[in-house]
């Protein structure tokens, strides 16, 4: 059977194998964006290490969906 998707690329129906409850997530474009609000990864990494601010942060664990 296979899986169907909505617009997003993300299964409809399906689990995801992790589910970020509490980490909100706007980044549609993003493999681990749930297609709702949240984020998938197994675990995330944000950054740079010498930030001051949460503008000059980063999530290093986007990858772009294709």
């Amino acid at each position: 059977m296979e899986e169907k998707k909505n617009d997003c690329g993300c299964t409809i129906g399906g689990t995801p194998k992790h589910y970020n409850s509490g980490i909100s997530c706007d980044a549609k474009n993003c493999v681990y964006h749930d297609c709702d609000c949240y984020c998938t990864a197994e675990k995330i990494n944000v950054g740079p290490r010498n930030a001051t601010c949460s503008s000059e942060t980063v999530c290093a664990t986007f990858k772009e969906r294709k």
